[in-house]
């Protein structure tokens, strides 16, 4: 048996393999998906493993992506090959336990055991208890990572040269470019990679988490990846905390946005100040004074969370291109099983604060379904309206076929 300088197991690449297999994702620079990649799963793995234990793997380029956002701009992805994700994964499955043990508690972004809803729930309380945020942007994070920096933070939790040598090579992998065009790498870590999040995670938590439990300990903060909430009792508290952070953040050779970092006012029926920013998004969601309704009926302003109108675009989006109207080839439950799944995910993300936010999609939807109905059935050509009342009808008979219709129709359904 030939004794390779790294003792790296098989079954850790078996398992990383898994793990990649259920997070799916497209192909890399090699064009090779899953599914092409398992034809010849046992040689394939055997290569990488190989490849990992002697020190001889190294990264192909990372595919460039590039995503539309809603304001004109690109998010670029960097897709890396199946076979790279699985590489990627053996490391993050050996590195992550180790800074799971030491990363600050109100970290949410990509990590076990942690969510978004999570990070939404403790925003919302600090909001009631604190007078004004400071909502933090980061400009271009993920592309602007310096790499320096980035290993410093990785040698202070693993001795493993391994890790190091494989962490290394992945921050300075090569970029194909939409042109087709090859760009080196100096800085920055690729949205889109297995270990990108959790090396985002590590360099923030020495830039940002444990900087602010040092200078302002007293200052709640909830922070998903790049994007970050800090709770202050006064105005002039969350000025400086912005002065401080802009300084902080060219330290670390990074750059606060400009624009898009802003203190906010958490404006309710108990704080009557005048402000001119009284709202915020995180996470999908804004947050902003709301009209509530207390146990014993009596309304009031409460500063609360519900979805944000750049996630009302985008899910409405989504939905016009489905065309639904045009799939009159289709019946009603072949709708359902086609959409029901995403459906039910908007639902069960957006839904969790200020769900009656969400009857305005979801009337859009139910609209685009009256006027299948309407080219479907010859009843109701030219009869919008009783192509609604008909939805309804099934509504009440069959309230579980779309997701949507508990939610929208359950004082209808009371009624019944």
């Amino acid at each position: 048996m030939i004794n390779k300088p790294f003792n790296i197991s098989k079954q850790s690449v078996w398992e990383a393999y898994k793990k990649v297999k259920s997070n799916k994702g497209g192909a890399g620079v090699d064009g090779v998906t899953i599914e092409q990649f398992e034809l010849n799963l046992k040689d394939n793995l055997y290569k990488i493993w190989n490849r990992l234990s002697s020190g001889s793997y190294f990264p192909p380029p990372v595919r460039r992506v590039e995503i539309p956002k809603s304001d004109g701009k690109i998010r670029p992805l960097g897709i890396p090959t199946v076979a790279d994700r699985i590489a990627q994964m053996v490391v993050k499955n050996q590195l992550e336990p180790e800074l799971e043990k030491v990363f600050h508690k109100d970290s949410y972004g990509y990590r076990p055991k942690k969510s978004a809803k999570q990070a939404l729930t403790k925003a919302r309380k600090h909001c009631w208890r604190n007078d004004w945020i400071l909502d933090l942007d980061i400009k271009g994070f993920f592309d602007n990572i310096n790499h320096e920096l980035m290993m410093k933070a990785v040698e202070k939790h693993t001795k493993d040269k391994w890790v190091l040598l494989y962490i290394k090579r992945w921050l300075e992998a090569e970029v194909k470019m939409p042109d087709k065009t090859i760009v080196k790498s100096d800085k920055g870590t690729p949205q889109g990679g297995v270990i990108s999040p959790l090396l985002a995670n590590l360099f923030l938590h020495y830039a940002f988490d444990k900087w602010m439990e040092r200078k302002f300990p007293t200052i709640p903060f909830e922070r998903y990846a790049d994007d970050s909430v800090c709770h202050c009792k006064t105005e002039s508290e969350a000025q400086i905390l912005k002065v401080a952070l802009e300084q902080r953040m060219k330290e670390v050779q990074l750059e606060l946005h400009p624009k898009k970092t802003k203190i906010v006012y958490c404006k309710d029926s108990d704080r009557t100040e005048t402000y001119p920013n009284i709202q915020f998004d995180f996470l999908g969601y804004t947050f902003r004074p709301r009209k509530s309704k207390n146990r014993y009926g009596k309304y009031f302003i409460n500063f609360t969370p519900a979805i944000s109108n750049k996630a009302m675009k985008r899910i409405t989006s989504v939905m016009r291109g489905w065309k639904v109207q045009n799939r009159s080839d289709k019946s009603l439950e072949d709708l359902a099983y086609m959409f029901n799944r995403q459906i039910r995910g908007w639902i069960n993300y957006y839904s969790y604060f200020y769900k009656s936010a969400l009857y305005p999609l979801f009337q859009h939807l139910d609209e685009r379904i009256s006027w299948w109905a309407t080219r479907k059935f010859k009843r109701l050509r030219g009869h919008k309206a009783r192509a609604r009342e008909w939805i309804r009808e099934i509504a009440q008979r069959e309230p579980n076929l779309f997701p949507h219709w508990k939610l929208l129709y359950a004082s209808y359904l009371v009624k019944q």
